[in-house]
């Protein structure tokens, strides 16, 4: 039997790794994005996936899997943004970063872990496209949430939906490896 979490480590290592590389070529310049920009550029990841599922032609030539790795990041960024105000510029350094990188990964491997071990592996029973349409799905509850000033009744709030969204799309990494 595969070993889920091994898998998603390697899925999304690479991520990781970009992340790292736009710091050094443009610094914590997202630290400027307020939550629902960061909410927006979700959703233009996310869209531009579910199109080219649609049409099976891409009229700009990047491909998927750099989708799948934007929205692991944005939803890594969307927690950090959650967490401090957003600011006027980048006031994070590097080593910062990638602190709270790791440490909101490390949360959501966590979270992967424990649906795993209460769920087992349905998600290897899913379609790609679904996991398009689940995150689709997540940020319409985001942006619900967003226009309740954060507040909700009797559901999660907005970092579990990120943390569901990068991990949907660290599965649609392994499907696609």
């Amino acid at each position: 039997m595969t070993d889920t979490v091994t898998e998603f480590d390697a899925a999304v290592a690479p991520c990781r790794e970009i992340f790292m590389k736009k710091l050094e070529d443009y610094g914590a310049s997202w630290r400027i994005l307020r939550p629902r920009s960061v909410t927006d550029q979700l959703y233009i990841k996310a869209k531009r996936i579910r199109t080219l599922e649609e049409t099976r032609k891409a009229m700009v030539d990047e491909g998927l899997t750099g989708e799948w790795m934007a929205l692991v990041n944005y939803g890594i960024i969307g927690l950090i943004q959650l967490e401090l105000p957003y600011a006027d510029e980048a006031d994070l350094d590097t080593a910062e970063a990638m602190r709270l990188y790791d440490l909101y990964m490390g949360r959501a491997r966590e979270l992967l872990r424990a649906k795993t071990h209460d769920y087992g592996d349905a998600w290897r029973g899913m379609r790609v496209n679904s996991y398009t349409d689940f995150i689709l799905t997540k940020l319409q509850r985001i942006k619900q949430i967003e226009e309740n000033e954060g507040h909700t009744s009797v559901s999660e709030g907005i970092d579990a939906n990120l943390y569901d969204i990068i991990n949907y799309a660290g599965f649609a990494l392994i499907k696609n490896a």
